[in-house]
């Protein structure tokens, strides 16, 4: 079997976003990998840990931290 693994950022409007809005964003992905012959298979959620850059002498450095992303399997 083969997969395919697509990164998946929702975006709303600050003020008028809700969870039906990220549902449609994900609907519309899914349909249209299934359109190219793809099987949906779940939604994954990926952590990782993003280095520290020490910046120039010290100077703008910043920590590390955890990053979480989306992504779809089909």
């Amino acid at each position: 079997m083969q997969y395919k693994v697509i990164p998946f950022t929702p975006s709303i409007d600050r003020n008028k976003g809700n969870s039906a809005k990220v549902a449609q964003q994900l609907e519309a992905i899914i349909s249209n990998y299934n359109d190219q012959g793809w099987r949906y298979v779940r939604l994954e959620s990926v952590e990782t840990h993003v280095l520290p850059d020490s910046g120039c002498f010290g100077i703008g450095s910043q920590p590390g931290y955890t990053a979480y992303r989306q992504m779809i399997v089909f």
